[in-house]
């Protein structure tokens, strides 16, 4: 099956099993995402997430994190699709809920969150933001 937008099936697998309140989520892996849920776990959105391989395709598969029943994560959208792309230089990246959410930005040095960006003085496309 095609996806024509892996990111945004990630970030709607996490939302439903945070919903469902599912300790785990397993989904197809590919290093961009992995990238994106190694920010997820820095940040402490996730508990934890593994690479597995499952009928040799890797599978990644990510431990949701809750904090008294409640998910972690509140917020988790998509900002640049495949349709629209949102990019963003250092000085106007946005701060996510006055600096408590983060936003993922895909920059040349890799992607980081967008405190790391402004630091580093680089922009790049806005992949999504968490809070």
């Amino acid at each position: 099956m095609s996806l024509s937008d892996p990111i945004g099936d990630m970030i709607a697998r996490i939302k439903n099993a945070q919903v469902r309140n599912h300790k785990k989520v397993a989904l197809p892996s590919s290093n961009f995402k992995v990238k994106i849920a190694d920010i997820l776990k820095s940040e402490g959105f996730i508990k934890d997430y593994k690479i597995e391989t499952e009928n040799n395709k890797p599978t990644l598969s990510v431990d949701l994190k809750y904090y008294s029943g409640n998910p972690v994560i509140s917020t988790f959208e998509r900002v640049s699709k495949p349709g629209r792309r949102i990019f963003s230089s250092a000085d106007s990246l946005p701060k996510i809920n006055g600096g408590l959410g983060i936003a993922i930005v895909s920059t040349p040095k890799g992607v980081m969150t967008d405190i790391e960006a402004r630091k580093q003085k680089v922009g790049g496309e806005i992949i999504c933001k968490v809070f």
